[in-house]
């Protein structure tokens, strides 16, 4: 039941593709995150994936379908089973919302985050 500043948080961390939970809802992490250049191709079997740009510009990659470029204040939410990898040229600052203990890196290779509250 209080604000939480979204550029405050973001100014705690510096890391890439490692979100952080600014809140939680409905058995939700709402999560702020920073990436730069690709992430690996994965899929989240039983959960959308929801992403909304702050800052920069982000392009997210399809296995069978166009890939979406979109920017501040535009939104994507990946349809739970699609396989897809966002990526970035220059850092961009990103809303994440996903279920409690999804880990970020899907059904890939890739080593989850932690996902730390701050």
């Amino acid at each position: 039941m209080q604000k939480i500043n979204l550029a405050e948080k973001l100014s705690k961390f510096s890391s890439h593709w490692d979100p952080h939970v600014v809140a939680s809802y409905n058995d939700n992490d709402v999560m702020v995150v920073k990436f730069q250049g690709e992430y690996a191709f994965h899929q989240h079997a039983t959960t959308d994936d929801f992403f909304l740009v702050l800052e920069g510009e982000v392009t997210m990659d399809y296995d069978n379908a166009p890939s979406v470029t979109f920017g501040p204040g535009e939104l994507v939410v990946v349809p739970k089973g699609q396989i897809h990898r966002p990526r970035a040229e220059k850092e961009v600052k990103v809303l994440l919302i996903e279920p409690t203990g999804e880990p970020n890196s899907g059904d890939s290779d890739t080593p989850p985050a932690l996902k730390p509250h701050i």
